[in-house]
């Protein structure tokens, strides 16, 4: 099975005024193509700095990231911001639509900076809204919409790229817990359309719905298991 990611002992050391905080102390860790991973850890273990790395918006202080075949621990911001909008669709935990733009204008947005031309952004923008049961709220603004009707149009902006890696930070932690078994749902299929889908997530709950669970601690990888709940039924 081909690897997407490929990480070998990565750590990161911030400077914080006269504290030295060493973030990640050596993580090696691999991922493959349609792998569907939870990301666990408390505040503090490191999680949040690791998934700024698989999502190239920080580098390493030493060590190997390989994404998709591509050295990235070394590129700068605009080589990242490259790899970026090509590689990795994000779905934040605050939605992060802008409110002025209906549906279909925030979902074809990653696509202006594509390059593509604007009928082929909003046939495209259209179609992703549609694959996610939004078809019918293309013209809304997000005020205008649920928050799982919105956590859905984020989700379908971070699919319209058609990127290796679907990265979603907290998805559910905004939404009531029947919204939120909606979503995960959503995760679900789309994992099972093979994309791979790397979940940061501090609630089991949520957890539980991936495939494999990597836990951190301390900057440390304390544990990488796989769901045995999930293995088992397929």
């Amino acid at each position: 099975m081909q690897k997407i990611i490929e990480i070998e002992a990565v750590t990161k050391v911030y400077q914080m005024g006269k504290e030295t905080v060493h973030a990640l102390r050596g993580v090696s860790l691999d991922i493959l193509k349609n792998e569907y991973v939870a990301l666990m850890g408390p505040s503090g273990s490191g999680k949040s700095t690791l998934m700024n790395m698989l999502g190239c918006l920080d580098t390493p202080t030493s060590g190997e990231y390989i994404l998709n075949g591509q050295r990235v621990s070394t590129l700068v911001d605009d080589e990242l911001a490259a790899i970026r909008n090509k590689e990795i669709g994000f779905v934040f935990q605050t939605f992060n639509l802008i409110p002025r733009l209906s549906s279909l204008e925030n979902v074809a947005l990653p696509l202006v900076y594509a390059g593509m031309k604007k009928s082929d952004r909003l046939d495209k923008a259209y179609e992703v809204l549609a694959s996610v049961g939004l078809g019918d709220r293309v013209g809304h603004r997000p005020n205008e919409l649920s928050g799982g009707q919105r956590q859905r149009v984020a989700v379908a902006r971070a699919l319209v790229n058609d990127p290796s890696i679907i990265l979603a930070d907290e998805p559910t932690g905004n939404l009531d817990s029947k919204t939120s078994v909606e979503i995960m749902a959503l995760f679900e299929q789309i994992h099972n359309l093979g994309n791979t889908v790397i979940l940061v997530t501090h609630e089991p709950d949520i957890a539980e719905y991936a495939h494999r669970l990597i836990r951190l601690k301390d900057g440390l990888l304390e544990s990488d298991t796989y769901n045995q709940n999930i293995i088992s039924a397929l």
